[in-house]
């Protein structure tokens, strides 16, 4: 592992993952920890301070090391090592302590390749790898992943500090030349950036199995600025019928201004996507899956090479599914999208959207994003990351509430349809029992009855909210009809498969047996 290879690099230093308060963390490139050993009392920071650890430098040191280190995108880190290396002999010529640091970069390059421009901080390399080797579970993952093998924070607190800044400074002009010339790493401003954001990013990627994440300010800012920056000016774009309807506006309504037209198929029509890759030149194949409203499932390893085969890529809206319940990257699709504001962040406390996928899909979208803006508060990425850690625990406890539920609901003579993927009477049943581990906590259902019937039971409910939004811990009912579609005629709202009786039912994770009781005996007063 990296850890190993920097422990032979530096004889003098150790790597540590245990708390030691003997002295504090050095900061270091590639998320790596290290302390100097101390020989006597008078070499500890107690006796010195801090500013001779971190603060010291020999005369025109950074200058030498930015210099000499030109491959070095991210020096401050190695820096800081190098000055306490130096600080323990101050005898130590700054010559040295330069070719310490090349050192240091020989053994990080080794282990992770940096990436580093104007735009974009982060490491290269598959998070979910470097966990796998001692976490075995999405739900170990979730907790761990970004903060267990060490953050861009330098800390020894178990919890993820917020980093609330609008700008990173330069200590001098020599540094922002370093930056703008590529040596030396930095967010820069607020927009580009953020390293309690990065530790969100790093867990979603690694649930994901992806190479990079990016957090935005909203799901629909994920995706907007996911179609604007991988579709071109004249390109074509395929989705499907069942969707989320402001996804479906800013395609039907935004993207045409931009010459970008799209053929819109049902999500099992295998026919039709194969037609519409044989007569437009295709950019993208972008649907949800399960689907919104309606739960359908979308054959994602068989869509991805079909797509692929014609040079169009293929992003999936996993939201529904969540990163635990189906793995869309591992299947083939090349982006996975969620808004984390649902069953991710979990708390219905935060409005967050994620972006998945390669180094250079990601990298693509990023430099849209950091024109455009919605940056994601940190505040924000903190509640994700609290609300992940328990992400195992909430999804199992939905899974099984949804299921359970979908089951009695079919059964009931007051329900005349329902919609969940775990049903042996969805369409999509068998495909989704092949790509899906779970198949969510929203059930769609239609009551026997019309508008107003199916409106006095949801208002005869006394758990859940109504509300327009699914997946956090307090359950949330709604009726399309009114509550997404309220604006179209009857007629209108029909062409969409909306129909007046329809409900959406985001299960929580309150009791099941309180759930099915306040369920059922608001079917009794229809």
């Amino acid at each position: 592992m990296a850890v190993s290879s920097c422990a032979r690099a530096f004889s003098s230093f150790e790597c540590r993952s245990d708390p030691d308060f003997s002295r504090p963390e050095i900061p270091s490139a590639g998320g790596f920890s290290f302390k100097a050993k101390s020989p006597s009392p008078r070499g500890s920071v107690a006796a010195r301070g801090l500013s001779s650890l971190i603060f010291k430098f020999p005369p025109n040191f950074v200058r030498q090391l930015s210099n000499k280190a030109r491959r070095n995108c991210s020096n401050i880190g190695v820096a800081q090592v190098v000055a306490a290396s130096w600080s323990e002999n101050q005898a130590t010529p700054a010559a040295k302590a330069v070719d310490t640091a090349d050192a240091a970069l020989a053994a990080i390059e080794a282990a992770d390749e940096i990436i580093c421009n104007a735009d974009n901080v982060q490491l290269n390399g598959s998070p979910s790898s470097n966990y796998a080797s001692f976490l075995s579970s999405d739900g170990s993952i979730a907790i761990h992943a970004g903060e267990r093998l060490g953050r861009g924070i330098a800390t020894d607190a178990i919890t993820t500090p917020v980093v609330n800044t609008s700008a990173y400074f330069f200590k001098k002009t020599a540094d922002l030349i370093d930056f703008k010339e590529k040596r030396l790493a930095s967010f820069e401003y607020g927009r580009y950036g953020n390293y309690t954001t990065i530790v969100a990013e790093e867990k979603i990627s690694a649930l994901e199995g992806a190479e990079s994440t990016i957090l935005m300010a909203s799901g629909m800012c994920a995706s907007t600025v996911m179609l604007m920056a991988l579709i071109p000016a004249g390109g074509h774009l395929i989705t499907t019928t069942d969707c989320y309807r402001k996804t479906r506006i800013f395609i039907e309504t935004f993207l045409p201004k931009m010459g970008i037209t799209a053929t819109v198929i049902d999500p099992a029509d295998i026919v039709g996507l194969e037609s519409a890759l044989e007569k437009n030149n295709v950019t993208l194949f972008f649907t949800e899956s399960p689907t919104n409203p309606f739960l359908r499932c979308v054959d994602i390893e068989l869509v991805s090479k079909l797509c692929h085969d014609k040079g169009a890529l293929v992003c999936i809206d996993g939201t529904f599914a969540t990163p635990l319940n189906q793995k869309s990257l591992k299947l083939g699709a090349d982006i996975v999208l969620h808004s984390a504001t649902k069953f991710i962040a979990g708390h219905n406390d935060v409005l967050a959207g994620s972006i998945s996928g390669s180094e250079k899909l990601i990298s693509t979208v990023r430099v849209l994003h950091n024109i455009i803006g919605g940056a994601l508060n940190p505040n924000a990425a903190y509640l994700i990351i609290r609300g992940m850690k328990t992400l195992h625990l909430r999804i199992q406890q939905q899974n099984s509430t949804a299921q359970r539920m979908a089951e009695i609901l079919e059964a009931h003579p007051k329900i005349t349809r329902v919609y969940y993927p775990g049903l042996v009477s969805h369409p999509e049943h068998n495909l989704a029992k092949r790509q899906m581990s779970g198949f969510g906590g929203v059930v769609s259902f239609e009551v026997d009855g019309d508008l107003l019937t199916t409106s006095k039971f949801i208002d005869s409910l006394r758990i859940p909210y109504i509300a327009p939004s699914f997946g956090g811990c307090e359950s949330i009912v709604d009726q399309p009809a009114i509550m997404s579609y309220w604006d179209l005629s009857q007629k209108e709202r029909a062409k969409y498969g909306i129909m007046d009786n329809l409900v959406r039912f985001s299960f929580g994770v309150e009791d099941f047996e309180d759930l099915k009781t306040d369920i059922l005996q608001a079917l009794e007063k229809i």
